[in-house]
Order: C-alpha cells, then structure tokens, then sequence
C-alpha cells in the first residue's frame, strides 16, 4: 500500500485516506459485521474439522488497470497454451503429440502423471474447449513481477468467494465505492453459462447446463449451489443422472430430460464408475461413452488435471513459445525438476534452502518450506526426493508480497496470493477483473491457504470508467423443474456417497479451494 513511510502508492490512495478516517473501534465494528454477514449467510469452510466463516479482511487488495492489463493478457496467454497442449496430447489418437515429437517435453513425464487418463483419449469436444474454467495462481515477488505459482484447470474453485467477498465489502464500506472505478465483478455466472452453452454438442439448439456436485458433504458446496442458482440451472448429484442409449438424462418431476453439459465439480477418479473407480456412487456409470458419442459435454474436460502437474508446469514457457510462437507475459516461479539427475543433485545439496512440493500437492499439503524445517523432517524429504524423484520438484523461496491486514485490533503486513479466473468459450478467454486475494493471517507465513488458516480479500481492478457495483440477477429462464433423486437410492448408498465424498476431500484438502484442479499455493 505505501511506497514510502507516509505516501500511498497511487491506485491506493482512496483506501489509504479512508483507512486513516477511521479509528480502530469503527474498523473493528465493520470487520466484525463482515464475518457475521458470512457466518449469517453459510459462508464458510472446513477448518480442523469445524466449519468456520471463511475470513474475509477489512482491507482490500488493489490493482491498477495498467497492472491488470499484463495480468489479464497474461493470464489468457496461458490458458489458450493449455488448451493446446491438452488437445496435442489427448486429440491425436494413435499419434505422437506434436510437442513430444518436436523435443519440447518427454512423453514418459505425461505418461506417468497421476492425472493422464487414456480413457478419454481420441474424445473431441463439441467447440474444442477443455478448459472451460481456469483458475491460475499468480504470485508477486520482490522485485514486483507478477509470476505463476501453478496452473489449476480441472474444477478450479473459489469464484463463489469473488462475488460474495464484493457484496460483502459493497454493503460494508459503501463510501470506497462511491469514490473509486472499481471493475464489477457480478457478470461471472452470465460469463460461465453462455461458455457452457457454446460447449454443448452440436445439433443442441436450446441446451440443457446443469451443475454435478459430489454433494452436501463436500466442502465447496456452497459455491457449487451459488453458481447453479446464479446461472439458472439445476444443481444435481450423479444419483439424479442416468446414460440411456448414450445419452445422458436428468431425473425430474416431469420425468427423464436430456442433458447437454455438464459442469462438473466431482473428480475425474469418481465420474465414471466404468472406465475410473468402480465403486463410485458420485458420478454417472456410462458417461465417458456418452462424451465418446457427442451427446454430452463434460466441463471441465477429464483428463485435464496432467496440465495441473506441477512437473508439466516447468514446461510450460517453453510449450508456450511452441504453440503459441509468443513469448510468456508471466513468468514461472523458477523450477528444479528433480526427475532430472543433475537438478536432484542440486536439490539435495541445498534443501534447507528450497521450497519442496509434491508434483501433484495441493492445499499446501506436503510442502516443505526448507528454511524452517528441523533436521528430522528434512531428513524424511530426502529420502522422499531420493525414493521418488518424478514426484517432486523444488523452488526458491519467493518473498510473497504483502498487503496492510486488519490483525488484533490493528493492521499489519501479511503475505497473499491472487488466483485470476478465466473463462474460455471457444472465441475468446474472457479473465474476470479481480479474482480471489488469498491472505496468510499468520505472521510470516507462506502458505496462503484457508485449510492452513489463511483468509481472503476483496481484489480491487481500477478502471478508467466508472464501474457499476449493483447486484447480480438470476438467469431470466426460471425453470420450475425439480429435480428428484432416483427412488432406488438406499441407505447403504447414501452412506457410501458420504464416505466417497470425504475421501475426495481427503486427496483435494477441505478448504483448500481445489476439488479437483482446484490447487493452491
């Protein structure tokens, strides 16, 4: 916020002299109302096993529109690579990928990821869009370039935190709105539906959307219903769904109806009880043959998450100037593979200096930050790097930016992140202006995430005009369908359906805002 001891930097100059208005009480009064708005409205996450309001500070992150302009081309830039590297990879059939026969990245690397699925490979969707949803992590490092942290693009979460962070902060602190440009961000679920819509198979006029969730227990659920409500569309579970005769069909009140897209917030590992896990009772025994067919569209496509291996992350910049012929607008966080011999090596002889991440981690789960690890955990990392090398990879410590926290009655310095999201509908990467401001709340800390107690902020994008700030609408079409769960659902299945959930949980950390690609820092 400052550039020097007393001088605001100038896209916060309006948020500097509000701040310096208010005593201490009045911004503890309206961060108090901030966290019971969220607790009042179910706002909140798993944290240690109880579900907390997700914390959202007083003071909001801002970026100026000449900052966001790099990260918006920025961010656009990486998903049409990811695009095309997904599609090299899984659309050629019985080919080399283009990018593997030209030496850019070894195909043992895609091979032996955990989120490579040969089912789905030949699989063209209907508008050639895989990612119709992107969330990339971007962090901003000491010398104030803007780099990305990891890419998340098989069910990215935490848009639903963007739209209810801003109405929370709009009803809170009128006055800042009032006085400054700040870009909307309510159009996001009208972006996201006609994205959908552009996806669904070809010869579906009036397309049918709908949003599976692995269900109630699962910790994102609340933005999984958000966004159905916000777009108009049914919520349903996979026990709502059936394939007949490759098609998929939606149980309701008025009886079986065709469903054309699915946005999909359930894992690849339990969308299909046929060609993934066999015991799921979370997903739609069949689908993949549908998708086969061209009656349905999954989105995100399956198969996506080897784009999220943090070991395919190193490859990326070169991969960009190979598809795209442009160099990257931002940067990686510079990257030791450790499947390579000599950057082992390195690795090993400077551990207590690396930040060490499991390739396909997230939620900060098993993340060694060297500097501050003992002797017997380094130890354990060791041998972990030495038993399984292509698990792995290292990178320097990076001194995350800070952003003045209201901390205990008073504002201090804590570290954040920004997770951009991005939606593609096959003409045009639309990046919403803003994103999610993830906030280590506490002091020192690294790890941004809610499931290791961090919170979040408003981000603010700056324009040259002036923005409107008015709540979003529901979707015109409001349905009268109910959707009905299949009567042959037993006890035995619901209980199963629970216990699947929290093993999803349990592989994407509840909190972490990544169900599936939903990754974090």
């Amino acid at each position: 916020m400052l550039g020097s001891p007393a001088e605001p930097r100038t896209p916060y100059k309006a948020v500097f002299h509000t701040l310096r208005s208010m005593t201490g009480t009045t911004l503890k009064e309206r961060a108090d109302i901030l966290a019971r708005s969220y607790l009042d409205q179910g706002v909140t996450f798993d944290y240690a096993g109880e579900e907390r309001p997700f914390p959202l500070d007083a003071v909001p992150r801002v970026i100026s529109a000449h900052e966001w302009q790099v990260i918006e081309s920025g961010v656009a830039q990486r998903v049409t690579a990811l695009e095309a590297f997904l599609d090299d990879i899984y659309s050629r059939e019985g080919e080399i990928p283009r990018a593997v026969h030209e030496g850019i990245v070894p195909w043992r690397l895609i091979a032996s990821s955990n989120h490579y699925h040969r089912a789905v490979t030949g699989i063209r969707p209907a508008n050639g869009v895989r990612v119709h949803v992107a969330g990339v992590d971007l962090v901003r490092d000491e010398e104030g370039t803007f780099r990305v942290l990891e890419d998340n693009v098989r069910v990215p979460s935490g848009v639903s935190y963007v739209i209810a962070n801003r109405r929370a902060m709009a009803n809170v602190f009128p006055e800042a709105f009032a006085t400054m440009r700040i870009r909307p961000v309510h159009d996001y679920p009208r972006m996201l539906l006609a994205a959908l819509r552009a996806a669904a198979p070809d010869g579906a006029s009036d397309p049918t959307v709908v949003v599976l969730t692995p269900g109630v227990f699962n910790s994102a659920y609340f933005e999984h219903a958000l966004l159905a409500r916000m777009m108009g569309v049914e919520l349903v579970e996979g026990r709502d769904l059936v394939c007949v005769g490759g098609q998929v069909r939606m149980r309701t009140t008025t009886g079986d109806r065709p469903v054309d897209v699915i946005y999909r917030r359930v894992d690849d590992e339990f969308i299909d009880p046929v060609h993934f896990r066999g015991d799921s009772v979370l997903g739609v025994a069949g689908l993949v043959s549908a998708m086969r067919a061209g009656r349905v569209t999954v989105a995100n496509a399956l198969g996506n998450g080897v784009a999220d291996d943090k070991l395919i992350y190193s490859y990326l910049p070169a991969l960009t100037r190979f598809y795209l012929d442009e160099d990257p607008i931002l940067p990686n966080v510079d990257t030791f593979r450790c499947a390579e011999p000599d950057s082992l090596r390195h690795v090993l002889d400077h551990l207590d200096e690396m930040v060490v991440k499991p390739v396909d981690g997230s939620g900060g789960k098993g993340l060694v930050v060297g500097p501050r690890a003992d002797g017997p955990t380094l130890d354990r990392l060791r041998g972990a790097l030495e038993a399984d090398p292509r698990g792995w990879i290292a990178q320097p410590v990076v001194q995350l930016s800070t952003v003045p926290t209201f901390i205990d009655g008073g504002l201090a310095p804590r570290h954040v992140d920004l997770r951009p999201f991005a939606v593609n509908d096959g003409e045009r990467v639309r990046v919403l202006p803003g994103g999610l401001t993830r906030v280590a709340l506490p002091e020192g800390e690294l790890v941004v995430n809610s499931s290791q107690g961090g919170g979040s902020k408003d981000t603010w994008v700056l324009s040259d005009r002036r923005a409107s700030v008015s709540a979003a609408t529901p979707h015109p079409d409001n349905r009268e369908v109910v959707v009905m769960s299949a009567p042959t659902a037993s006890l035995e299945d619901s209980m199963r359906a629970q216990q699947q959930q929290q093993q999803q949980q349990e592989r994407r950390p509840r909190g972490s805002h990544d169900e599936g690609g939903e990754a974090s820092c």
